[in-house]
């Protein structure tokens, strides 16, 4: 099974523009994540997909390897799925060029997913970790499973609702890092926007609608997301 490693990079950030060129600790934050996923020893190629000239440069400065993007995207998957389309590959992982601080362990945890699905049930695998608050705040996406740990919803909306106090909930915070089947990610990038997607602005609920099956993997890795300047003096004093 031929697994790469894709990282979608834009400069344009409506919070943070530029964040992924940002010095951290003296290199840029894509970097950082583009290393610590070289680092992992788990894939056969890693690349950086952008459509910056800015970020081609500078990935090409420290040695990575990159790929510029010939249209314009509005979302990673359709980014990645322009790059990969004529590759042999088999799964296709996505790490948010913003996320330097990747868990080799949780990207292992979706790579097994695939090894361990013989009969090629899964489409996608992501990973959730419990929330015990902040599942009021529409920006961060719950998900709810089947008893398998597939996804059957996810919002911005606290779901489930709690009827009533006596139920037992658990509820699960949407950590963006996916593999796909190469399949499923063409079909996404074949398929226009869904209404459900349009609705909750959530790229994984198109898969969803378009009837994939996402495998959930509980993990205790949650990352840095560096969204907005404060998010990058936090990286800073972890490294540090």
């Amino acid at each position: 099974m031929n697994v790469i490693a894709a990282i979608p990079a834009r400069y344009q950030a409506s919070r943070f523009p530029g964040k992924l060129l940002a010095d951290l600790n003296g290199k840029p934050v894509i970097q950082h994540t583009y290393e610590a996923v070289v680092a992992s020893g788990l894939f056969s190629q890693v690349f950086v997909v952008t459509d910056s000239e800015q970020i081609e440069s500078v990935v090409s400065g420290f040695g990575g390897s990159v790929i510029r993007s010939i249209k314009e995207h509005e979302c990673g998957s359709d980014r990645i799925a322009e790059a990969v389309a004529d590759m042999q590959v088999d799964v296709v992982v996505n790490v948010q060029g913003d996320e330097p601080f990747i868990h080799r362990d949780s990207l292992s945890d979706l790579i097994e997913v695939f090894k361990n699905d013989l009969e090629h049930q899964v489409d996608l695998a992501s990973l959730m970790i419990p929330i015990n608050d902040d599942f009021e705040n529409p920006n961060v996406v719950k998900v709810i499973t089947d008893l398998q740990n597939r996804a059957l919803y996810f919002s911005r909306a606290a779901i489930p609702f709690l009827r009533t106090k006596e139920t037992e909930v658990f509820y699960h915070k949407h950590v963006g890092v996916y593999a796909f089947r190469k399949k499923a990610l063409l079909d996404f990038y074949n398929h226009p926007p869904t209404p459900l997607e349009q609705a909750e602005k959530i790229e994984a609920i198109r898969y969803l609608e378009l009837g994939k099956t996402i495998q959930m993997v509980p993990t205790s890795f949650e990352g840095v997301g560096i969204d907005v300047p404060e998010d990058l003096e936090r990286a800073k004093k972890i490294l540090s």
